[in-house]
């Protein structure tokens, strides 16, 4: 049986310190949901609430439609990935798996197939009888993984399962977690501050920031049709250009005219803007280098070039002093000190307000 989590009007305080404020969040049965945001927003908060780790200063969690954050954390039925492994480094990893069983009196026949089970799946079979003191830093989170499942929990719930291991192993830890979600049917909460993380593993991503929630949506949804300037900053690497704009009307969209004085005709309905200031922020693969022939719609001397291989990064300063970063292709022949001409898609820009919130074309595909 798998969860569907319930929290509803949820606050926490630590003393005068408000952590969490009003935050309401439906997770549904065999979703994986992820918690993104910067240190500080109250993402592992809301994690050790629902685990019972945390208590509730007003609002309800329910799992199944049962009021949970009344019972201990051994009632919830819910199992947790810590950032540490906290293994226990005298006993073996068959041991460690099945410790939390056989304290609840589960028979050995039991104990002894969900370990196999585990095992399989997570392919630590080999390691069974080692000691964690054996094992790579890997190796034992995927022991720490296997605990938690031989208890075939409602939930899984995961606080920063990588952030302790390296960048390569990182890396292929978080490609097994994607493999380990296909073949556990359950549902699964996971906390991190890595967009990277939260794009490969999530169904949904919950983007916290400062108490509460920003934007509640698929990574795709959020990286195309962020709900903030805040959600546009955290989500997407290089982060997404920002650039001041005199906004007016033309055939129903908005057109940004920026400092230079040239023109963008983006795909925002002009009907959906609050009055005021706003600032145009476009991605940099919205943005390329044009050749000598094609029109540009502004123009800037390349300061840096970040070469990925299949792309180059063109870190470009504009006239008004504002760098911005454009997109060119992986064999760039562009160099340092080259001035450019860049074309802006404004199909693919974006508005914000003097508040932070979002004004996107209405194609969804293109934000």
């Amino acid at each position: 049986m798998t969860a569907q989590i319930e929290i509803d009007s949820v606050t926490k305080r630590y003393g005068a310190m408000t952590v969490l404020e009003n935050l309401s969040l439906s997770v549904k049965a065999n979703e994986f949901m992820v918690f993104l945001g910067p240190s500080g927003c109250g993402k592992s908060t809301l994690l050790r609430m629902i685990a019972g780790l945390e208590s509730v200063d007003e609002g309800t969690i329910s799992i199944n439609g049962q009021r949970i954050d009344t019972l201990p954390p051994g009632k919830r039925d819910i199992a947790m990935v810590f950032q540490s492994y906290a293994l226990y480094p005298h006993m073996t990893v068959s041991d460690n798996m099945a410790f939390g069983l056989r304290n609840i009196g589960v028979p050995a026949d039991k104990v002894s197939s969900r370990i196999a089970e585990a095992a399989r799946m997570l392919e630590i079979g080999h390691l069974l009888e080692r000691k964690p003191g054996q094992l790579s830093g890997g190796q034992r989170q995927r022991v720490a993984i296997g605990r938690a499942i031989v208890k075939e929990p409602k939930a899984f719930l995961f606080d920063e399962p990588l952030s302790n291991l390296d960048a390569a192993l990182r890396v292929r830890t978080r490609v097994e977690l994607a493999q380990l979600r296909n073949r556990v049917k359950s549902t699964m909460i996971f906390v991190t501050h890595d967009q990277i993380e939260a794009m490969t593993l999530a169904d949904r991503v919950v983007v916290m920031n400062n108490r509460k929630i920003e934007q509640i949506g698929t990574p795709m949804d959020i990286y195309l049709r962020p709900a903030s300037r805040f959600v546009a900053t955290f989500v997407g690497s290089p982060t997404m250009n920002f650039m001041p704009a005199q906004i007016s009307e033309a055939d129903g969209f908005a057109v940004a005219t920026l400092s230079d004085g040239s023109r963008l005709q983006t795909g925002v309905p002009g009907r959906l803007l609050t009055r005021g200031d706003h600032t145009l922020g476009i991605r940099a693969e919205a943005i390329r280098r044009t050749g000598d022939d094609e029109h540009s719609a502004t123009t800037g001397t390349v300061e840096v070039l970040e070469r990925l291989g299949d792309r180059t990064l063109l870190y470009t300063r504009l006239a008004d002093g504002r760098m911005i970063v454009a997109e060119d292709i992986g064999l760039s022949r562009v160099s340092i000190g080259d001035r450019i001409g860049l074309s802006l898609d404004g199909q693919r820009a974006h508005l914000f307000d003097a508040d932070g919130a979002a004004y996107h074309a209405e194609n969804s595909g293109h934000g």
